[in-house]
Parts: C-alpha cells; structure tokens; sequence
C-alpha cells in the first residue's frame, strides 16, 4: 500500500509546520508526516521550512538569528483567518513527543543547505533515541553530505536524499549511499523511474503531490508513499482505486 505522508502537515487546510497541521493530519488518517528543522540562535531545534521567518509568521528575520524564546513568541498562523487560536512555532522535541502517542511515521528534512547548522545532525539524533522513534523516523534533505553524516553517526535511522531534478539510475545513488529511499520531485518520478528503483529494493516518496491524476498514478503503480500537503483528498483516492472506483 502507497503510504500518505502529509506535507508540512495537512497544509491544504492549516498553518504549515504547526501542531494544529500535525494533530488535523493524523485525524484525516495521514500515515505520516513531513517537517523541515532550523536551528535557533541558542542551538534548539525548530520547526520551520524557511531560512527567515518573515512567510509564516507575524514576525521578520532569519531563524539562526532567533533565540528559541523569542521565537517562540511569533504567531506561525499567519494570514490563516480560521483560526482564533495562536500557533507558535513547534519545537521538534514536542513534535516527536506527541509523536511517540501515535503510529505515525515522520520525515525529517534537515534544512541545512543555506545555513550550515553545526551540530543539528547529532541533535536530531539525540532526540530521535530519546523518544525511541528510529524506526519511524527517515531523515532527508537535500543536502546529501549532511545526511551521509546522519547515517555514520545512527545507521539505525533511515536517511533518504531529495531530488529536485532527475537523476539517472537514482536507485543506485541511493544504494551508493547506504539509503533504503530517495524522495524526488514529483515530475522526476516518472512509471519507469518508480517501478526501476522499487524492483532494486528501493522505495520512493515522491514530494509534494497533489493533483488527482498524479495521485491516482502513483497509487496505481503502488508507489511507496507519496507527499502531499492534502491527506485528506489522497486518502479519498486511494480508497477508490482500492475499492475498483478508479
């Protein structure tokens, strides 16, 4: 079965990167997530896709530049009118955390291209260990040094590099590198690229899918899992093709 993995959380219909994206993910029955992890100034591990903070909150700057406290005090909901609710930006720890409450499985993407974060790999980590989640846990990013580094120091937590453009044979730069996946553009993962990496024992995860007809595609090529930012609507499809509706 093609796992669904809610982009950033269920971004379709709330704040990207909260815990209200999470929580509402996991209700609409997302087998997983997919986050991106920044580093504070005084070295915590934040949950945030960009380098500043200026798209998803009220406030402006780059994360690095942020102690956790301060930074914990911006409103991540941004232009979101739904909700009365403020919604800071989650601490990995807390997301892994609740995470540990439930079944689901988590990609981490190690957002550490633009600024490289000393030390974010170990902390990622120790975190993992410490709430005993390295078996659903698969750290990616599309810096491959960094998560080359991340399966020397924990070679039990699955890493898998993203791929923006094509790549030839990318199962065998996967298996060059010791991951069991590689997570490509959806338009980089096109039948033959899929079904050539999962006969080699490679599983893909295409990101961020979420046109009906690219979804009803990779279900029905039995994809590994795919990245969307509507679970909801995946989920819906999937039931479809499984029930012979599609």
């Amino acid at each position: 079965m093609t796992l669904i993995l809610a982009h950033r959380g269920y971004t379709a219909a709330y704040p990207e990167n909260t815990m209200k994206a999470f929580t509402e993910a996991s209700n609409a029955g997302a087998d997983g997530l997919e986050l991106d992890v920044q580093m504070t100034k005084d070295g915590e591990l934040v949950v945030i896709h960009d380098e500043k903070v200026d798209r998803t909150t009220n406030g402006t700057g780059m994360v690095k530049d942020f102690n956790v406290k301060d930074l914990r005090r911006l409103d991540a909901r941004f232009n979101n009118k739904t909700m009365t609710k403020k919604e800071p930006i989650p601490l990995l720890e807390e997301v892994l955390e609740w995470m540990s409450g439930t079944n689901l499985i988590c990609n981490i993407e190690l957002k550490n291209s633009i600024v490289p974060y000393a030390g974010m790999e170990e902390k990622v980590i120790a975190l993992v260990r410490d709430y005993n989640l390295a078996d659903r846990i698969i750290i990616s990013s599309f810096n491959h040094y960094s998560i080359v580094y991340s399966y020397r120091v924990a070679p039990e937590i699955e890493i898998a590099p993203l791929l923006s453009e094509g790549l030839y044979m990318p199962w065998i730069y996967a298996q060059s590198i010791r991951a069991k996946g590689f997570h490509p553009h959806w338009r980089a993962a096109p039948d033959e690229i899929v079904k050539a990496a999962l006969e080699s024992g490679i599983e893909v995860r295409p990101y961020t899918v979420n046109k009906d007809a690219e979804m009803e595609r990779l279900f029905k090529i039995n994809c590994s899992a795919l990245i969307t930012d509507d679970p909801a609507k995946a989920i819906r499809i999937r039931n479809k093709i499984k029930t012979g509706l599609i």
